[in-house]
């Protein structure tokens, strides 16, 4: 494990443990790497010296710290490459798996949205393939 000092553009300045020195470059390459005080991705290693104090600014990354950066990955990455089709989920994954089935082409981008227990046992019943996603509220991201 290695402990890097980080800073975000903001200006926030904390701590982030990776497996190896190659994971940090991997994981914000992949945009996984988020300030945990604003959520920002665009983070830095910041200049360090071993067995120094840490300044009262630092705050380290817990983990569950660490599992709220990845819920805010994925919630970036969904809708960046993704339409929001909000409670009409269901009806619009039914649409697109008839679609499929009778050789049309679909839309390229995914959709997200809401289900009830209801529609999502039918989308089970009709075979519709679909991911619950663990979704983060906007007030905690």
């Amino acid at each position: 494990m290695i402990c890097y000092r980080l800073h975000c553009t903001v200006g926030h300045e904390f701590e982030g443990w990776f497996p190896d020195a190659d994971s940090f470059d991997t994981q914000k390459a992949r945009g996984l790497v988020l300030c945990p005080q604003c959520g920002v991705s665009a983070v830095e290693k910041s200049l360090m010296a071993p067995a120094l104090a840490r300044s009262a600014k630092a705050v380290s990354i817990e983990p569950a710290d660490q599992v709220l950066m990845a819920l805010r990955a994925i919630r970036k990455e969904v809708e960046s490459h993704c339409d929001n089709v909000g409670d009409r989920f269901a009806e619009e994954a039914l649409k697109r798996h008839d679609a499929r089935d009778d050789g049309e082409r679909r839309s390229e981008r995914g959709i997200y949205g809401t289900m009830s227990d209801s529609e999502r046992e039918r989308l089970e019943d009709e075979g519709v393939d679909f991911t619950p996603i663990p979704w983060i509220d906007r007030s905690e991201s």
